[in-house]
C-alpha cells in the first residue's frame, strides 16, 4: 500500500495542476466595471499550493489531505478573465465602448511585477469558417495588445497576443453564442 501513495499523490498533484491551468474564468459583461485590483489578483504570479501532499503519510488521513488539496486549488479563484470587447463588424477596430474596461485591465497589469507576462487571447463564436475565425481572433488580440502598449505604455514584451478562434467556447454556452466573441487575459 505505501507504494501506491506516491502514485495517488502524483495523480492528485497533476489534477490540481491541470485545474490551475484550465482554471475558472471571471467573465465580465459589457456593462460591468472592471476592478484593477481584481485584475492584478487574477493575472498575478501563480502560487503553488498543497505541495506537502507528496510528503503526507499513508493511511486514513491521506484521502482527507487529497480532498483538502483539491479544495485549496478550487478556492484559489479564477486564473483568467474574459471581456466582451466590442469591435467593429468584421474588423479588429476596438469600439469606444470597450475602452473603459481595457483601461482598467491596463491599470491592473501595471500593478503586477514588471516581469509578469500576460497572454491576450482573442476568441470568436462558431459562426464562419475555422480559418476565418482563427485569423480574426488573432487580429483582435493584436489590436488589444497594441491598445495597451500605445495608450498605457505597457511593455510590449510582457504581452503575448494569441488567436484562439472558435476552439474554446465558454463553458455552458452554445459555440455560436455571442458571449464567445471575447478577449481573455491570463497571467503567465
Amino acid at each position: 500500500m505505501p507504494r501506491r501513495l506516491p502514485s495517488i499523490a502524483a495523480l492528485l498533484l497533476s489534477v490540481c495542476s491541470l485545474a490551475a491551468l484550465a482554471g475558472e474564468v471571471k467573465v465580465y459583461r459589457g456593462t460591468d466595471t472592471v476592478d484593477p485590483e481584481e485584475v492584478a489578483r487574477i493575472l498575478g504570479p501563480v502560487k503553488m499550493r498543497s505541495l506537502r501532499l507528496l510528503d503526507a503519510p499513508a493511511g486514513p488521513g491521506a484521502a482527507t489531505s487529497a480532498a483538502a488539496a483539491v479544495t485549496a486549488a478550487a478556492a484559489a479563484g479564477p486564473s483568467a478573465l474574459s471581456l466582451p470587447v466590442p469591435f467593429a463588424f468584421d474588423s479588429a477596430d476596438i469600439l469606444p465602448a470597450a475602452k473603459p474596461q481595457l483601461d482598467a485591465i491596463a491599470a491592473g497589469i501595471r500593478m503586477l511585477p514588471a516581469t509578469q507576462r500576460v497572454v491576450i487571447e482573442g476568441h470568436t463564436d462558431a459562426v464562419g469558417t475555422d480559418e476565418y475565425n482563427a485569423q480574426l481572433s488573432q487580429r483582435r488580440a493584436l489590436s488589444v495588445r497594441s491598445y495597451l502598449v500605445s495608450m498605457h505604455g505597457i511593455d510590449a514584451g510582457r504581452l503575448e497576443a494569441v488567436g484562439k478562434g472558435e476552439a474554446s467556447p465558454l463553458p455552458g454556452r452554445s459555440p455560436r453564442a455571442g458571449e464567445n466573441r471575447r478577449v481573455q487575459f491570463r497571467g503567465e
